[in-house]
């Protein structure tokens, strides 16, 4: 494991999967108000385990961003295979900041959720052929939020800047940050609560996820 997230020898393009400590009663909790946080637990740590076995085949270095920082060191917690590293201090939006700033030409960084059931190398993809022409790209969530951020140089400081988590408006919050309008890929559901899920329920990609 390595201490912060870092090109070194390795060029190209880096994934950056967030991911918080699958911990009882700490993650999913609006889905654990209606089946548990046993069942919510279990739930999360399927979707993380998928994320980096669907992410982690592909043509870029995969990477494992964990908060909390200190959790880093707990190998139970995380899927073997990409380096896990931790997010630093800070929001959600200086944490993601960070990850992009090492962007450079020729090595585009995509930090992704770990939460979205659909998400797969093609998003990754279909993201990269949108940094061709353009230098921000979002993949949209149904919730107003975004389950992908990717950018190929360092970009602006303020972009998260007074923005609302976890709102219906936080995306069209950082667009209204951006000088040019970026790129926008496919939109996706996260799994937070049993509404979304009842939508999705017999897509493959969902029906194994509140399995026994």
């Amino acid at each position: 494991m390595t201490d912060s997230i870092t090109n070194g020898e390795h060029d190209g393009v880096q994934v950056i999967i967030f991911a918080k400590a699958p911990v009882l009663g700490t993650v999913k909790t609006r889905l654990a108000a209606t089946i548990g946080d046993v069942a919510a637990l279990a739930v999360y740590q399927r979707m993380l385990r998928r994320c980096v076995g669907r992410l982690g085949r592909g043509a870029w270095r995969t990477i494992l961003s964990v908060t909390p920082d200190d959790a880093r060191h707990d190998s139970a917690h995380w899927p073997v295979g990409p380096d896990v590293v931790q997010q630093g201090g800070g929001d959600l939006g200086a944490r993601m900041l960070r990850a992009l700033m090492q962007a450079k030409a020729g090595a585009p960084v995509l930090v992704v959720g770990s939460d979205i059931p659909e998400l797969g190398a093609g998003h990754i993809a279909q993201a990269l052929d949108a940094l061709a022409q353009n230098d921000l790209v979002f993949g949209p969530s149904t919730d107003g939020g975004f389950y992908l951020v990717g950018a190929k140089c360092p970009p602006p400081s303020d972009i998260f800047a007074s923005v609302t988590w976890s709102s219906s408006t936080t995306l069209a919050q950082v667009i209204g940050n951006c000088a040019v309008l970026p790129a926008l890929i496919d939109m996706l559901d996260d799994f937070d609560d049993m509404t979304v899920f009842a939508r999705h329920r017999d897509h493959p990609d969902w029906a194994t996820l509140l399995a026994d």
